[in-house]
């Protein structure tokens, strides 16, 4: 009998009348339930949340602090269980859930520490005549409860980016995990009851999609960050012009590698980290390596290096199935249109249920959707450029403008990209699929609005107070 997990409502484990089955892309077996809360639950946790607004805004700064530590701890401590249902619900491969446990972790941390450093700022005001004797404290309160909407390709990370800053400032949040994959963040939930935040600071609710309209329009949740599709999250933006909306969409990262990238060593290892961030996780990251452009004369060269990694991937360890047959068959149509359009496939194309086969294409046409569209599936892209200036036009054709990668040594190329790529971040001697969880991360363009990064986040959840004070002499 599958075993259903309880949701956190204001706090508190729930059982809902009806569950969610949760199946594993690895090998299509139902590996537990999530039960699903009536309408009325919602009601009551989006009422609790409202209600607990002022007092978790008004905790000291040292409880949210030490809850946010706590939280940070217990995932390492339970690090291999964690990272099991990452993998069981997912189908990520170990070592990446490994890894996404201990950045999680990570990003409890820093929004602890960032608690403590949440200063009010102090601004001198007798710069203008009538101001004498005066200054101002410049103070950052929250903007109000936040709805957390979260995707399937990092269920615990993404789940703690919404979280830990939300919590950091004093702003109560109610979590939608993504239907694929909502036990663990129903997990999470077992280690923020451990602490003594107050009852309504949190939610976790299996809502099904087509049951979110009513939580998106409630008022009582002024703030919206959502993660995920760019129809969706622009429609929830269209839909709520007048709240506070922060959307991470996605993108086709584009990496240039640029003629003065030139030792065998350096080409080996640009070819190696290439793949393995186009491939990796199936290619389910908004920053999966999608285009590469390289220089014309290099194209074979760099066919060849490209196939020799993806030649060397462990599949099982590395690479792992996609979400689902359904995205594995849109990823091998895509594939299929752009080889019947004129591309050749020098690697890959196949599928098997939900397993993509490592895909690399060259001579793709400009239109295709493997290089206009977020593939979101394990598949390159080599683009033989004629100078840097065609290579950053390129990587600008594009609705998306997440990050890019520039394999450079030359500071007047990294100048010249700063100042012309419109994304909103630029990796230089490395793929555009870093992240540190506490930097600025988002971008321009379809690829959403706002920043995530513990830090960015916090600004993002808050809004300025200015208390001006007065002495009179």
């Amino acid at each position: 009998m599958t075993q259903v997990a309880d949701f956190w409502l204001a706090g508190q484990r729930a059982r809902g009348a009806t569950s969610l089955d949760v199946v594993s892309p690895a090998d299509g077996v139902t590996v537990g339930a999530a039960s699903v809360p009536t309408d009325e639950q919602v009601e009551t946790a989006v009422a609790a949340a409202w209600a607990v607004r002022a007092e978790l805004a008004d905790l000291p700064a040292h409880v949210r602090a030490d809850a946010l530590a706590h939280v940070s701890t217990r995932l390492l401590e339970r690090l291999a269980e964690v990272a099991a249902l990452i993998t069981a619900e997912s189908g990520k491969p170990e070592t990446h859930a490994e890894t996404e446990v201990r950045r999680a972790a990570s990003t409890f941390r820093w929004a602890g520490e960032e608690t403590r450093r949440l200063n009010p700022a102090m601004m001198r005001l007798d710069t203008e005549p009538g101001s004498e004797a005066r200054s101002a404290v410049v103070h950052r309160v929250p903007r109000g409860p936040v709805l957390g909407i979260t995707p399937f390709n990092f269920p615990l990370n993404l789940v703690a980016h919404k979280v830990a800053p939300a919590l950091a400032v004093g702003a109560p949040i109610v979590v939608k995990p993504a239907p694929a994959t909502p036990l663990t963040a129903l997990l999470l939930g077992d280690l923020l009851s451990e602490t003594p935040l107050p009852a309504g600071s949190w939610s976790v609710l299996p809502v099904p999609n087509e049951r979110m309209d009513p939580l998106v329009a409630d008022p009582r949740l002024p703030v919206v960050s959502f993660t995920g599709s760019v129809p969706v999250g622009w429609s929830i933006r269209d839909r709520v012009p007048r709240k506070h909306v922060v959307l991470e969409l996605g993108g086709n990262a584009a990496a240039y590698v640029a003629p003065d990238w030139r030792d065998p060593d350096d080409l080996a290892w640009a070819a190696q980290r290439i793949v393995a961030f186009a491939m990796g996780q199936a290619g389910q990251s908004c920053i999966s390596v999608q285009r590469v452009y390289v220089p014309r004369d290099d194209l074979g060269a760099w066919t060849d290096l490209v196939g020799t990694a993806v030649d060397a991937l462990d599949l099982a360890a590395a690479v792992g199935p996609v979400i689902d047959e359904r995205a594995a068959a849109r990823v091998c149509s895509w594939v299929d249109a752009a080889v019947a359009a004129g591309a050749t496939c020098v690697r890959g194309g196949r599928r098997h249920a939900a397993f993509v086969s490592p895909t690399v294409l060259v001579d793709v046409p400009e239109d295709a959707d493997v290089l206009r569209q977020e593939v979101f599936g394990p598949v390159l892209v080599l683009v033989p450029v004629d100078s840097e200036a065609d290579a950053f036009a390129r990587i600008n054709d594009s609705r998306f403008g997440l990050q890019a990668g520039v394999f450079t040594h030359d500071l007047r190329v990294v100048d010249r990209a700063t100042r012309v790529l419109q994304v909103g971040g630029i990796v230089v001697g490395d793929v555009p699929s870093y992240r540190a969880d506490q930097m600025p991360y988002g971008g321009v363009k379809d690829s959403g609005t706002g920043r995530e990064g513990v830090g960015s986040a916090m600004a993002d959840l808050t809004e300025e107070k200015v208390v001006v004070l007065a002495v009179r002499r």
